[in-house]
């Protein structure tokens, strides 16, 4: 008589230097956490147990089964690295730009950035068996000369949290604060909305700008909000995922800005997942023509992309004076990026390793 044999439980372990600014690339590597540690036993690198609680929360996530272990990759030595990863099944390694060393059976290396060099000796590229990429705007600028098997596995979208409410004169950005390098551009779209206020093109209309934000941003984001003063825009730095969640349902647009006067491929967009948790929410996108963002969203089918910034007030009077038919076309569209379709994919490569 056959008899199915059980599949091995898996030691896997997640690394992420920012796990703590809760941005996109975190959502992703804790998205995968909490999908294979329904199976397998999954731990990430880090020095503070609350992350995994704040995470949660943030993030809308079940990470009730991740165990936090001590960052061997930030300041340990390289004996250590080397012992406690030989002890895992498979590491799967959210790039920085560096490489780290290990001795796991199995290595994965996730790009969210689109660096055109990346140092590696012959001995780490032997250790890492596959490249996965947020996109095929990373993919296609990443380092040709890497040399090891590639593919793309788009961010899960848990499409079905985010639903239409009732809509109302409101334009959303969601996006990390970021004081350093100013990512997302919230400075630009604050100046465009302010210029449409004072020239008449926009009236009872709200900007909203919500994100996460560490400490270290915090003057940026007072500077952000200088120049509000006497507009109607709102900043909400940190917001929980409710209020994110009830900000897309009541906006009828879905402004976002990076990439905007960037020619390095780094510094664009690299996917978007803001972006289609927005038209999943009903939002009509107006996004910068660049990076990522145009795999999800097709100019004139549904949403609009814009390059200048007379061209993103003409696209957003444009979106204006639809009658908001693109809710449906977008709805559809961001199923395209399901948490399923995700699980599926990492199942593929992890069973292929």
């Amino acid at each position: 008589m056959y008899m199915a044999t059980k599949k091995k439980r898996l030691k896997i372990g997640l690394y992420d230097p920012y796990f703590d600014s809760f941005g996109g690339g975190e959502r992703y590597m804790l998205s995968l956490g909490e999908h294979w540690s329904k199976k397998h036993d999954v731990s990430i690198f880090w020095d503070d147990n609350t992350i995994i609680g704040t995470s949660q929360k943030r993030f809308n996530l079940d990470l009730s089964q991740i165990s936090v272990v001590t960052n061997v990759f930030k300041n340990d030595s390289l004996i250590k690295k080397m012992l406690v990863s030989a002890t895992y099944d498979c590491i799967v390694f959210l790039s920085d730009g560096s490489i780290p060393m290990t001795l796991a059976k199995k290595n994965i290396l996730h790009f969210q950035v689109p660096f055109s060099t990346v140092p590696m000796s012959v001995w780490k590229r032997s250790r890492y068996q596959y490249i996965v990429c947020n996109s095929e705007f990373t993919q296609k600028h990443l380092d040709a000369t890497i040399g090891i098997p590639t593919t793309v596995i788009y961010p899960p979208v848990a499409y079905e949290e985010f639903h239409p409410g009732k809509k109302e004169n409101v334009i959303v950005s969601v996006g990390r604060f970021n004081g350093h390098y100013n990512v997302k551009k919230q400075d630009v779209l604050i100046e465009v909305f302010i210029n449409m206020v004072n020239t008449k093109k926009l009236s009872r209309w709200k900007l909203v700008l919500a994100g996460g934000m560490l400490p270290t941003d915090g003057e940026y984001v007072e500077n952000l909000k200088k120049l509000c003063k006497n507009y109607p825009i709102e900043i909400i730095p940190n917001a929980s995922f409710e209020k994110i969640q009830n900000l897309y349902g009541s906006a009828r647009l879905y402004w976002h800005g990076a990439g905007f006067g960037e020619t390095r491929p780094e510094h664009m967009e690299h996917f978007g997942i803001s972006t289609v948790e927005a038209m999943a929410s009903g939002c009509i996108p107006i996004v910068f023509a660049g990076g990522g963002q145009t795999e999800i969203v097709t100019d004139k089918v549904n949403g609009y992309t814009w390059k200048t910034k007379k061209e993103l007030e003409d696209k957003t009077m444009m979106a204006i004076g639809k009658d908001f038919k693109l809710q449906e076309k977008n709805i559809q569209r961001a199923k395209d990026f399901s948490k399923d379709v995700f699980n599926q994919a990492f199942d593929s490569v992890l069973s292929s390793l």
